[in-house]
């Protein structure tokens, strides 16, 4: 490895995890399901999640090198194979099922772009509502990334990382243009902030409902995973790192706070988000033109001239959000894929699925992940009763599943540190008692949050479905993995 590679400075370091893990949207989405309380969990997740966990994935990477060293090896190493590729699968069900959420919601910014607004909920024909319409837009999506993907044209993720930047610069408007509001309003918040504990969404009122708003709160540090692979490339990295993660846990989570404190600037709860057409798929356009028309009366306005900067607003998020969402599908419809079966034994798989095509691309092993998120569309799109239903459980799936994985890395850390033989060139957790205590709190924070988002439905008298729904991606995974390395291992003893 080059001096260069290795001597990753500090700064750098802190700028590539902020931009790794903080995301625009979830500002919106706390502040649309928890209000300013949502602050307090930001922050006890940077505490309790954010630092902790991120140094355990440093430890994993800087122990456990080489190229194929990821999320497989390390548990591998620390557990055992058939629990690494359980575990391995699952994380790769996490895209699966955010690949299914977002083609959903990928419309929404789409048609925000142009009409200024959401339209989706406005579409109807030959009978089928507009979530069903949606569903079948959202397979159409799957097939044509699926079949662009396959043919390896990367300049269209290239043109799509100019939404990335569209979407990292509404940090800075939402900044700039809510202090133009406060000062034109003398201070005054659109949303006051008091009874911050209090949530200003009926769904979010009741203790339990709030400790399942935790699972957000841990999904808008999500990514830390990949920071393992970069310990090795930090200049002295016992100092540098833990004070990166540190450094980063307060920007992030300050920056969290801080956007979801400047959308009570502008957003009243109950004038603005408590209407039907508000959901977790179109909050941030619905934030977004209401900042713009807010604006525009700060300056002075006419109300049909401050409506059309609204729109303005909302049409460059939109704009901003779909190429964004357009450059990650493209990348997740091969990456995590490729990963999982260039990860892991070759025999685990059918022959057709380690096959690349010309372009490097596993074609097979893409179409029939395809077929299985079309699948699922399918099946939640037409089984869904309103599109409020349908964007809620799509985020409450895809959170579930991204965290879950969490716990087979937080529950094999202590075992890991137990394993004799390897070089540890960076420790954080020097003292077995201290891992297994941080390990304790960490889990059953993540184990906590996802449990109580699952049984919140029952509790709150929705009925089972919501609940059997975020159940079924885990548990219909996890068979199928058994399944997969059960069939493996017989195969094994066949060779013999």
């Amino acid at each position: 490895m080059s001096k260069t590679q290795k001597g990753m400075s500090l700064g750098a370091l802190v700028l590539m995890i902020f931009t790794s893990v903080f995301g625009f949207a979830n500002g919106p989405v706390a502040y649309y399901l928890m209000g300013y309380g949502s602050i307090v969990f930001y922050v006890l997740a940077a505490i309790f999640f954010f630092i902790p966990f991120a140094l355990m994935m440093a430890e994993y990477g800087s122990a456990i090198k080489g190229e194929n060293s990821g999320m497989y090896k390390w548990l591998e190493v620390s557990v055992s194979p058939r629990f690494a590729f359980v575990a391995t699968f699952m994380w790769f069900a996490s895209y699966v099922i955010w690949m299914v959420s977002t083609s959903s919601k990928v419309f929404i910014p789409l048609t925000t772009a142009f009409a200024g607004s959401d339209q989706t909920q406005k579409l109807s024909m030959f009978g089928l509502t507009s979530t069903q319409i949606v569903g079948l837009m959202a397979c159409l999506w799957m097939i044509t990334v699926t079949f662009i993907s396959i043919k390896g044209v990367k300049g269209i993720v290239k043109v799509t990382s100019l939404g990335g930047l569209a979407v990292t610069s509404l940090n800075a408007v939402l900044l700039v243009i809510s202090g133009i509001i406060l000062v034109a309003n003398g201070g005054k918040l659109a949303q006051p902030f008091e009874h911050i504990m209090s949530s200003p969404n009926p769904a979010y009122q009741s203790p339990l409902a709030m400790l399942g708003f935790a699972v957000f709160a841990i999904f808008a540090y999500g990514g830390l995973e990949t920071l393992g692979a970069m310990v090795d490339k930090t200049d002295k990295p016992e100092k540098t790192f833990p004070r990166a993660i540190i450094i980063s846990a307060i920007v992030i989570s300050v920056g969290y706070a801080l956007g979801i404190f400047l959308w009570g600037v502008s957003t009243n709860w109950d004038t603005v988000l408590s209407g039907k057409t508000t959901n977790l798929g179109n909050i941030s356009y619905v934030m977004m033109n209401n900042l713009g028309f807010e604006f525009g009366k700060a300056i002075g306005l006419k109300e049909a001239a401050a409506i059309t900067m609204g729109n303005w607003f909302a049409r460059y998020t939109g704009l901003g959000m779909f190429l964004a969402y357009s450059g990650a599908f493209f990348s997740l419809t091969y990456s995590p894929l490729k990963t999982l079966i260039m990860g892991t034994p070759k025999k685990l798989w059918p022959k057709k699925f380690t096959v690349l095509n010309k372009n490097g691309m596993p074609s097979y092993a893409m179409w029939i992940q395809c077929a299985l998120v079309v699948t699922i569309i399918l099946v939640a799109s037409f089984g869904a009763s309103d599109p409020r239903q349908f964007y809620n459980v799509l985020t409450l799936m895809a959170n579930v599943s991204i965290t879950l994985p969490y716990l087979f890395l937080i529950y094999a850390f202590p075992k890991f540190k137990k394993k004799e033989g390897l070089d540890r060139p960076f420790q954080i957790y020097k003292s077995y008692s201290t891992t297994v205590i941080v390990s304790t709190v960490v889990f059953i924070l993540v184990l906590g949050a996802n449990v109580f988002t699952i049984i919140q439905p029952i509790i709150d008298g929705a009925g089972p479905k919501d609940t059997i729904w975020m159940l079924a991606g885990p548990i219909g995974f996890s068979i199928i993995s058994i399944l997969i390395y059960q069939a493996y291992v017989n195969r094994t003893k066949n060779d013999k």
